[in-house]
């Protein structure tokens, strides 16, 4: 992964391990040649961030997995690279070379985890325009799916919002999700502008005089379900004519994969996601990394097409 000598201190430590293994799981050649390249990979990654194995945590782990992602691997070869870890680090700790074991909190990658088809950004285009904002649901459902999208929210976070959690004047979210844990969002100008249209002149008529603080109430003024917004979802896209399968977290998967897509960071869209493990936001970086395999199938001048890349635009 990268170029470097690695230190001998290492080299003999990672050779300790090793022999461990071949002596009590009778490994073969490959496997163990494997083991050794993974942990090499490792050591002299860290030797740039001035680090070495035995000094490791795990923030330099999650590091490490990020930087595999960005590269590209699969997550069959970005486990098994933490399998390799795992193994060297338990023997650490029982050898007492380390004083805790930073794989413990570090989630293997998913495999074969199932992602509903993302939609594509026309596909996104035309649920957002398709609710008719002269009406107060249309007006509702607009600022819903602009704030779903540009948040990427869970539905349970959105139906939760309450104003309190809303900035619009810092166009910031404060969102609540899983494990009661905070995170600030932006919004984004389109969103900040059809919300704020929405509180001014739909959210007064759905409450009716009531007094709450939610922010998108159901047509009866009550705190609308995640059913009720799952059946909205389902009317809007027969409106707008997208026929691929939606999902309750559609926009959300949009919203990671299109981040991704215009060359935002992993770890960037974690936080956004609010996912307390990487590992769980780099199923998207499979979608997204399709979207170069047909850019360069579509673009490269070997590629077999004849379509050429001069005057075409991308967005």
């Amino acid at each position: 992964m990268n170029a470097g000598v690695m230190p001998t201190n290492e080299q003999l430590l990672i050779d300790r391990w090793l022999d461990h293994v071949w002596m009590e799981k009778g490994l073969g050649e490959n496997s163990l040649a494997s083991y050794r390249s993974d942990l090499c990979q490792f050591s002299l990654w860290l030797q740039e961030q001035r680090c070495e194995l035995l000094r490791a945590d795990r923030l330099a782990l999650l590091e490490w997995l990020s930087a595999l992602m960005q590269r590209g691997l699969s997550a069959r070869s970005v486990s098994r690279k933490m399998s390799a870890l795992r193994g060297f680090y338990r023997w650490a700790l029982r050898e007492r070379l380390v004083i805790e074991d930073p794989t413990l909190l570090v989630e293997r990658p998913r495999l074969g985890r199932p992602l509903p088809k993302s939609l594509t950004e026309a596909d996104v285009e035309a649920l957002l325009v398709s609710p008719d904002v002269e009406t107060m649901l249309g007006l509702r459902d607009r600022a819903m799916l602009e704030v779903l999208y540009a948040a990427g929210l869970r539905v349970s976070e959105l139906v939760g919002l309450t104003l309190s959690q809303v900035n619009l004047r810092q166009g910031l979210v404060r969102v609540v999700g899983k494990g009661n844990k905070e995170r600030l969002v932006p919004l984004g100008e389109e969103a900040q502008d059809w919300l704020g249209r929405y509180l001014r002149d739909s959210r007064p008529l759905l409450l009716n005089g009531r007094v709450d603080d939610i922010v998108f109430p159901s047509q009866r003024g009550q705190p609308m379900t995640r059913q009720t917004f799952w059946h909205r979802i389902k009317q809007i896209a027969l409106q707008a004519g997208v026929q691929k399968p939606l999902s309750p977290h559609t926009l959300r998967h949009a919203f990671a994969t299109h981040l991704l897509n215009h060359g935002a960071d992993l770890r960037v869209v974690q936080l956004l996601l609010g996912h307390s493990d990487l590992s769980t936001t780099q199923i998207y970086t499979h979608v997204a990394r399709q979207r170069l395999n047909d850019l360069h199938a579509r673009h490269h001048p070997r590629s077999g097409t004849d379509q050429p890349l001069a005057g075409r635009k991308e967005r």
